[in-house]
């Protein structure tokens, strides 16, 4: 959804020739209705380029909207103010990503690649259940079991067992547990991971001390097997 004609006829090019399959909305209410109709059938978009600045509805409100509805399409959204309080509005209002006018085409295609593959990655361990050793994890219950034993986890908790079990014996640097996990907007310290973690090893392992799920890898971070 974009109103400058120029910019969004390049935007479409650059797509098509990538082998994406474009829809196009010159204004807020048009691209409300299309996703609208396209719900009432079948979900057939799966990723939304958005305009801030759109005429009739504008960019924060359709995104607003979109995730009070419960729509989950990831989000880009293509705007000319760059300050930090606007990148963060609009990722606070719903969107999965911001870039900022200008921009080249090609940066455009890879982060599209990117919420692409974010997505299809998400719907894959949604659909599974994760296993590793005694531990059970099921995505669409939000549940954990043990050696067959039924295990409390926060939210936090869950989505950290839930990306370590996705990517077992990988390293993952405090930094990328945090924007993994709590985001990229995250304001607190680094060290809530390592509560976290603890946390986790009372819940999960038989000597907390002496982890055999969550492993420190000194200077690296953390790693799970």
């Amino acid at each position: 959804m974009e109103d400058e004609e120029l910019i969004r006829e390049m935007v479409v090019l650059a797509l098509k020739e990538q082998g994406y399959d474009v829809v196009t909305a010159i204004d807020g209410r048009t691209a409300l209705n299309l996703l609208q109709e396209a719900d009432s059938h079948a979900p057939l978009f799966d990723l939304i380029v958005l305009d801030l600045m759109l005429p009739q509805v504008n960019g924060l409100d359709l995104c607003r909207l979109l995730r009070y509805q419960g729509s989950t399409i990831p989000i880009l959204i293509l705007s000319a103010k760059a300050s930090e309080t606007d990148r963060v509005l609009g990722l606070e209002v719903g969107a999965d990503d911001y870039l900022t006018k200008p921009f080249s085409m090609r940066e455009l295609v890879a982060r599209c690649r990117a919420l692409l593959r974010r997505q299809r990655f998400a719907a894959t361990v949604q659909n599974a259940v994760l296993q590793f050793k005694d531990i059970l994890l099921y995505p669409e219950e939000c549940r954990v079991t043990v050696g067959g034993e039924e295990v409390n986890l926060s939210p936090k908790e869950f989505r950290l067992l839930e990306l370590f079990m996705s990517y077992p014996r990988r390293v993952w640097s405090r930094e990328q547990l945090i924007d993994q996990v709590w985001g990229m907007d995250f304001m607190g310290d680094t060290k809530t991971v390592d509560v976290h973690i603890r946390w986790l090893r009372e819940k999960l392992e038989q000597d907390p001390s002496k982890p055999k799920y969550i492993v420190t890898v000194r200077g690296f971070g953390y790693r799970f097997g």
